[in-house]
């Protein structure tokens, strides 16, 4: 059987397109995140809306705290996007958030393109630079 993490990243990118699908490109970003949240928790998933995550200091002090998009089942970070296309700082916004609250696993969204994208990054050790 898969890891929860491994098993929500098939579910959560399933649970996503079917959104693009029936909503299209245009709507905010909101839109998509409340359509997000309210369909995984249907599903049963602890789903988190612009939850604050603490980020750390190398030496492990506190500081200050960012919010999260969607944080699921408390081991998935969700940086949702409605925009033309995704660009080199969505990416970077993600690992920072990964990195900086030593949660593994994120996956970047853009409900925003005419063609849906979804693309998960791992940061298997929080050390790293």
């Amino acid at each position: 059987m898969k890891d929860r993490v491994f098993q929500l990243c098939d579910i959560v990118p399933e649970t996503s397109f079917a959104i693009h699908k029936f909503l299209g490109p245009g709507h905010l970003e909101k839109v998509y995140e409340n359509a997000l949240v309210h369909r995984l928790r249907k599903l049963g998933l602890n789903v988190q809306q612009q939850v604050p995550l603490a980020i750390y200091d190398e030496d492990g002090t506190a500081l200050g705290e960012y919010f999260a998009d969607v944080f699921v089942e408390g081991c998935l970070i969700l940086e949702l996007k409605a925009v033309r296309a995704t660009a080199p700082e969505h990416v970077a916004q993600l690992l920072g958030y990964l990195r900086a609250s030593r949660i593994e696993h994120g996956l970047l969204t853009n409900f925003g393109a005419a063609v849906f994208f979804i693309k998960k990054y791992i940061k298997s050790d929080i050390n790293d630079s």
